[in-house]
């Protein structure tokens, strides 16, 4: 019922903000500035107010300490530990639309600074999870219903490597109105199922309270979206995604569920690379995944719609994989 709760209250809050924040945003002319080499008619989003990711941040954060007050009050604090992992990424990307916004480009941390401090944030959360019980150095196989047991510096390495891969992933993923939060809303509940199924409820709040706050932000950033939710936004996303895989022990099942993540990484991957070896030829009509597919025509609501069913089916396919853990 609590799982519910902090679902309700984080929608809720995010549109509540949400009616107060754009507005103010949009006031302190706080706008997105478009790349030019995307597609020309992105141009037309110029001046869109970014930071909106602020409203299901403060969202998940009442549903943490309202709906998920007992919890935290009987020291289980998987869900808070998730939420601030989330919170520094939020916070790197709330410094980097900051600088985009006040110098007018779209340019702000350097990759090297965002990298550094994107690995000691995962690093530092992964010693955290295991000094308090959450995960050890063994990485659980879905469908196979197996553990495999690394060293624990091996670990550290696959789980920063995981983490950081993965909150960039989201990054490159929000570029359509709408897309990061629609994609992302089936893998939350995914993992608020999990959760609570393994009788982690707190990491269920978290997850639930992550699906109502992007559902909120949705009333806004939906085609055509008043307000974009900037690095602000996504980067917190990803940490939120990065930082429920590793507090529920399963982190190879966000090959399924962040399917769409990793398409639109491999695509950008890609591209880069046979334009560098080729001199100039691409594979695909633009980079990332969703904008080939709008050189092809698409929709913005299309993209939304598409990458968010088949999303679903592969959180559908990643509970199969890890259902045979709940017996174990």
């Amino acid at each position: 019922m609590r799982v519910l709760i902090a679902a309700l209250i984080a929608f809720a809050v995010s549109g509540a903000v949400g009616k107060v924040l754009v507005p103010w945003l949009a006031a302190l002319k706080a706008g997105q500035t478009i790349k030019e080499i995307g597609p020309k008619w992105h141009l037309n989003k110029q001046g869109t107010p970014t930071m909106g990711g602020i409203m299901f941040i403060v969202g998940i954060l009442v549903a943490l300490v309202t709906a998920g007050l007992p919890n935290l009050m009987q020291g289980k604090l998987g869900g808070l530990f998730v939420f601030l992992f989330a919170l520094v990424y939020g916070g790197i990307g709330f410094f980097d639309d900051y600088m985009k916004v006040k110098y007018k480009k779209n340019e702000g941390l350097t990759a090297s600074q965002k990298f550094l401090l994107q690995l000691a944030a995962a690093i530092l959360f992964t010693v955290l999870l295991r000094y308090f019980g959450y995960l050890d150095s063994r990485i659980y196989i879905p469908f196979a219903n197996v553990t495999v047991q690394l060293p624990w510096i091996l670990y550290m390495m696959f789980a920063a490597f995981v983490m950081v891969g993965t909150v960039n992933a989201v990054n490159l993923t929000d570029g359509v109105d709408g897309l990061a939060a629609g994609v992302t809303m089936p893998v939350a509940i995914f993992f608020t199922v999990v959760a609570v199924m393994w009788g982690y409820q707190e990491l269920g709040i978290f997850a639930a309270a992550l699906f109502g706050s992007l559902g909120g932000f949705l009333i806004y950033n939906f085609h055509p979206a008043k307000v974009f939710m900037g690095d602000t936004g996504s980067l917190f996303l990803g940490g939120a995604v990065a930082g429920l895989a590793f507090g529920l022990d399963i982190p190879v099942a966000l090959i399924l569920v962040g399917i769409i993540y990793i398409a639109e990484t491999l695509s950008d991957i890609i591209q880069v690379t046979y334009f560098k070896l080729t001199h100039g030829k691409r594979i695909f009509r633009m980079a990332p995944l969703h904008h080939h597919f709008e050189m092809g025509g698409w929709s913005e609501k299309k993209v939304f719609a598409v990458f968010t069913a088949v999303t679903v089916a592969g959180c559908l396919l990643a509970f199969l994989g890890v259902a045979g853990r709940f017996t174990m």
